[in-house]
Parts: C-alpha cells; sequence; structure tokens
C-alpha cells in the first residue's frame, strides 16, 4: 500500500514525526561543537588539563582543539574529547561557504516542503486531469543521467590521483587539487539528492499516487536530508566510496527511466528492469561489508557515522526485498501501474496510460498534447 492510501489523519502524523525527529538530530548534532568547548573549560581546566600549545588561545585549548592533561585517569576522557572536537567543532573549512552548508535549515526546509508536497499535493491535483509530461521527462532523466556520470567520474579520477584505499581512507582536510575535487564531487552528489525531489513531484502531477511509496519517500528524503551531514563534517575519505558506487548505478537507472518516458514502443527493449532492482539490493551488502571491514580494522573514521550506515544499509534491505517480492515473486493481477527499480514506476510513459493527458493543464484534442 502506497502513503498516499492511508488515511490523511496517518500520513499527517507520519510526516509530523519524521520531520520533528529530524529537527532534533540536527539540533543535537549542531550543538556538540558547544558542548565540547563547554565541557573542556569545566571538567578539564579544573583537573590540571594542559594545552600543547598556549598563544593567545584560553588554557586547556589547542590550536587544533586538543586537550592534554597529567593525571593519567582523565586519559580516556580527553582522548574522547579530542576526537569528537576533531571533527564535528567547526566542521569542513573547505565547505562552510559552499551553497546549503552554512547551515542546516536551507536543506531542512526543502526536505519539509517535499513532505508538505507528498501530503497536499495529491489533495490540489484530486479534481484535476494528470498532467503528461513526456518530453519534461526525457529532458529530466538524460539530464540526471549526465549529472551522475559527472560526479562518478569526478570520484574515480579524484581518488585515483590521490591514491584513494577502498580498504580504509581517513579524511584528508587539505586543499590538495585532488581532495578539493573529491570533496567537490560529493557536494554535487548531496545536490543531485535534492534534485530527485522531482521524482515524486512528477508522480503526483501524473496523478500516479499509488508509486509515491514509504520506500520512495524515506529514500528520497533521508538521502538528501542526511547526506548534509556528510559533506559537513566529512567530504572525502570513506564517504567517497558509497557515493561512487551509488551515482554509477544511478546513471543506469535514470537511463532506463529517460528511456521509458519514450512510450510504449520501446517496452519490449526494457526486459533488464528486474535485474536494476537486484543490483540496487547488491549495492547495499556491499556497503555493510565494506563499513564492517572499516571498524574490523579500526579505520580512523567517525565510528557512529559507520555504525549509522550499516543500520541504514538494512532498513533498506528490507524495504527493497519487499518491493522485489511483491513486483516480481507473486502473481501479478494488472499490469497496470506497475512499479520499477525503487520501489517506483519508471519516471517515464507506460501503456497504461490512456487517460485524457494535459498540456499546461488544458486538456487537448484526441487525448494527445501539441508538439508530440
Amino acid at each position: 500500500m502506497g502513503l498516499m492510501d492511508s488515511e490523511p489523519g496517518s500520513v499527517l502524523n507520519a510526516v509530523s514525526t519524521a520531520f520533528n525527529d529530524t529537527v532534533e538530530f540536527y539540533r543535537w548534532t549542531w550543538s556538540i561543537a558547544e558542548q565540547c568547548l563547554e565541557l573542556g573549560f569545566h571538567h578539564l581546566m579544573h583537573r590540571k588539563a594542559k594545552p600543547e600549545s598556549m598563544g593567545a588561545l584560553k588554557p586547556g585549548l589547542s590550536p587544533d582543539c586538543r586537550f592534554v592533561s597529567s593525571e593519567p585517569g582523565l586519559g580516556l576522557g580527553i582522548s574522547a574529547l579530542n576526537s569528537t572536537c576533531s571533527y564535528v567543532s567547526s566542521g569542513d573549512k573547505r565547505v562552510e561557504n559552499w551553497p546549503l552548508m552554512q547551515s542546516p535549515w536551507p536543506t531542512l526546509s526543502i526536505s519539509t516542503l517535499y513532505l508538505l508536497f507528498v501530503w497536499l499535493g495529491p489533495k490540489w491535483m484530486k479534481d484535476r486531469e494528470p498532467f503528461q509530461m513526456r518530453l519534461v521527462l526525457i529532458i529530466y532523466n538524460f539530464g540526471m543521467v549526465l549529472l551522475n556520470l559527472f560526479i562518478f567520474r569526478e570520484l574515480f579520477m579524484g581518488s585515483y590521483n590521490a591514491g584513494y584505499s577502498y580498504i580504509c581512507q581517513t579524511v584528508d582536510y587539505s586543499n590538495n587539487v585532488n581532495e578539493v575535487r573529491i570533496a567537490g564531487a560529493l557536494w554535487w552528489y548531496f545536490v543531485s539528492k535534492g534534485v530527485e525531489y522531482l521524482d515524486t513531484v512528477f508522480f503526483i502531477l501524473r496523478k500516479k499516487n499509488n508509486q509515491v511509496s514509504f520506500l520512495h519517500v524515506y529514500h528520497h528524503c533521508t538521502m538528501f536530508t542526511l547526506w548534509w551531514i556528510g559533506i559537513k563534517w566529512v567530504a572525502g575519505g570513506q564517504a567517497f566510496f558509497g557515493a561512487q558506487m551509488n551515482s554509477f548505478i544511478h546513471v543506469i537507472m535514470y537511463s532506463y527511466y529517460g528511456l521509458t518516458a519514450f512510450g510504449p514502443w520501446i517496452q519490449k527493449y526494457l526486459w533488464w528492469k528486474r535485474y536494476l532492482t537486484m543490483l540496487q539490493l547488491v549495492q547495499f551488502h556491499v556497503t555493510i561489508g565494506h563499513t564492517a571491514l572499516s571498524l574490523y580494522t579500526d579505520c580512523p573514521f567517525p565510528k557512529w557515522m559507520h555504525w549509522a550506515l550499516i543500520a541504514y544499509a538494512i532498513s533498506f534491505i528490507f524495504l527493497f526485498l519487499n518491493f522485489y517480492t511483491r513486483t516480481y515473486n507473486e502473481p501479478k493481477q494488472s499490469k497496470a501501474g506497475k512499479t520499477a527499480t525503487n520501489g517506483i514506476s519508471a519516471n517515464g510513459v507506460n501503456k497504461s496510460e490512456k487517460q485524457l493527458v494535459l498540456e499546461n493543464g488544458k486538456p487537448q484534442k484526441n487525448g494527445k498534447p501539441k508538439g508530440e
């Protein structure tokens, strides 16, 4: 059952809960920097904590936000504090002035507007005819192919030239040309997840509300929202691997979507749809394996991000397996409204689309918009 098939009250509650949880998570993350300094001054300075470098800084804090102490009993606490300060207190200086990166609120606002459209969009379209958007879909999907191909190329070439390891790679916050290139590619990857909100917009404008499933909304909203955290603090290192793999898969996926937008005549050439879902399931298992290996080798990368990524990938495995089973293993009662690789039907035009179509919201003769 899709999200739109639920009762309006339950949909609103789900949207409200997701938004509140996301806001609280960002507030917690954003406050760590202040807690870092506050804990340092209150608990370390009063226990003979010594700064590595005094300079013009306050006692107890070195230029790189590191504390030292002559008391052995404080070693573990100081180590944990330094670990937190090292990647949370100020974020990645290279990206702090890039668009959307000064504060989490623009990203949260965009995601909130997206969720509101998921809720209110179908209500607005209820008494309207669906839009026919064939040309728009062709341009959009192949545009996403080019964007993801660019991201994949930049990550691959940047990591290759920087000598990145696929086993364990720490974040280099320097202005090395290859590191900045990787950070830039990861920022574009984050932006692409915001652009992908248009997938949902097009479904709703075409009144394909049954395709706006929980998996669809969960995938789109969390990817854009959570990747802000990744770009803010770890725009490089281990983060490159998942983005590189996912952008490659999206090149294939949006190529499929773009082809379906040409109409029913091309359907017989798109027999490989189910293998896209398999490819995505393989991606999640590889992600878990790669992350687990990083934890096993004690790779110097934020451990909480590793564990969060594993939990996130597991949630996708369950959701995609459920989708795969319902789509390919259960008897098909009807070909209408069939779905595709990421829990949604291909963002194109299928055989069942025999309804009256629109151009700029106006009915056209013979159900065919001008220019087609």
